[in-house]
C-alpha cells in the first residue's frame, strides 16, 4: 500500500473526521501557508484527538512570495489593464528589490500572468499589467523565473512553524522551494533530529542540484504545480520522470503532488484520465501521493483517499487475479 499524504482543513478533519478513513497509510498534512499559529496548534491537537498515533506533516510555505493584506481579501484584475500592489501587500515586503520592469510574474499556480511595469520606491508600490482576468486573492503565489535563487531560503513564517513542529514533536516537516543541499542543512540545524524532512523538488535549481540533494534527503516530494511555474507546464512530464528515476537510483522515497484527483473536489468520481494517470504513476515505484485541495476543501475527501487505495490494490493484485 502506498502512503497517502492527506491535507487537512475545513473538509477532512473538520467536517469529515479522519478516524473514519484512517488505515495507517495516511500522513496528515497541515499546510503552513494558511492559518495563524493558533490554527496550526489546533490542527495538531484535533488530529491527535481523532487518531492518537497519527503521523503529522507540517508543510513550511518556504520562500514563495505570496499576496497579503489585500483589502476585502481580493482584487479584480482585467485583461490588458494595469493595477498596483503595495510593498506590504506581499508576505516578503522586499520582493520589489528583485524585480525589473518587463519581468513576467506567474501568479496563482500559473493561472494568471502579469508584467511588471513600474516599481515606485517613493510610493512603495509595484505596478503590473495584467494579461489575465479574474480575482487575485490573498495568499496567492507571485513567481518570477530566475530570481528565486537570490531570496532567503526561510522566511519568518517558516521559523515560527519550525518552533511549533519541534514543540509538538510531529513526524515530518516539509521543506518548500529547496534549491540545494545547503538549504536542507540549514533547516536540519533548526529541526529536531527525530523529525523527518521531506524536501520538495519544485524549482529548476533543485533539479539542477538533484544529485547533491539526494545525497542527504531521505524523502523528496515533487510538487508539479510549482515546478510548472519554473520550467513550463509542457515540460513537467519529462522533469517528473527524470526526478523519479534519479531518486529511485539513489534509493530515496518519492512523493508526488498536485491535482491527481482534481475532478473529485466537487464530484464523487474521478475521470478516466485521472485514474489512468494515477495507476501509471503509482506503478513507477514511488512511495506515495499527496492530496491537497481534494481533501482540504473538497467535498469528497473519503472517496479520494479510498480511490488511491483501490488503485494501489489493483496494482498489487495484477490482471491475472481478475481472470481467475
Amino acid at each position: 500500500m502506498k502512503k497517502i499524504i492527506a491535507t487537512v482543513g475545513p473538509s477532512l478533519l473538520s467536517e469529515f473526521p479522519i478516524n473514519k478513513v484512517h488505515t495507517g497509510a495516511q500522513i496528515y498534512r497541515i499546510n503552513g501557508a494558511h492559518g495563524t499559529v493558533d490554527t496550526i496548534y489546533g490542527y495538531i491537537e484535533k488530529i491527535r484527538q481523532q487518531v492518537s498515533d497519527a503521523e503529522i506533516l507540517v508543510d513550511l510555505p518556504g520562500n514563495k512570495v505570496r499576496t497579503a493584506n489585500i483589502d476585502d481579501g481580493q482584487i479584480e484584475i482585467r485583461l490588458d489593464e494595469e493595477f498596483s500592489l503595495k510593498f506590504d501587500q506581499f508576505n516578503f515586503p522586499e520582493f520589489y528589490k528583485y524585480l525589473t520592469p518587463g519581468d513576467i510574474v506567474w501568479a496563482n499556480d500559473s493561472t494568471f500572468q502579469f508584467i511588471v511595469m513600474n516599481i515606485d520606491v517613493a510610493d512603495e508600490e509595484i505596478r503590473f499589467l495584467s494579461k489575465s482576468f479574474g480575482m487575485l486573492l490573498n495568499n496567492k503565489g507571485m513567481h518570477v523565473r530566475g530570481i528565486h535563487k537570490h531570496i532567503p531560503f526561510l522566511f519568518s513564517r517558516d521559523l515560527e512553524l519550525i518552533d511549533i513542529a519541534n514543540e509538538a514533536n510531529i513526524s515530518y516537516v516539509g521543506l518548500s522551494f529547496v534549491r540545494n543541499a545547503a538549504d536542507i542543512q540549514e533547516a536540519r540545524n533548526l529541526i529536531q533530529s527525530e523529525i523527518e524532512l521531506i524536501s520538495k523538488v519544485e524549482t529548476e535549481a533543485a533539479v539542477r542540484n538533484l544529485n547533491e540533494i539526494l545525497g542527504i534527503a531521505e524523502y523528496i516530494l515533487v510538487d508539479r504545480g510549482d515546478l510548472s511555474t519554473e520550467v513550463g507546464l509542457e515540460k513537467v512530464p519529462k522533469f517528473q520522470q527524470f526526478i523519479i528515476e534519479k531518486a529511485l537510483f539513489h534509493n530515496r522515497k518519492v512523493f508526488l503532488a498536485t491535482q491527481f484527483l482534481k475532478n473529485m473536489e466537487k464530484l464523487p468520481i474521478a475521470t478516466i484520465p485521472e485514474v489512468i494517470d494515477l495507476y501509471n504513476t503509482l506503478q513507477k515505484g514511488i512511495y506515495g501521493i499527496q492530496l491537497s485541495e481534494e481533501t482540504a476543501v473538497g467535498s469528497y475527501p473519503y472517496e479520494c483517499i479510498q480511490m488511491i487505495e483501490r488503485i494501489s490494490n489493483e496494482i498489487d493484485n495484477g490482471v491475472l487475479s481478475e481472470l481467475k
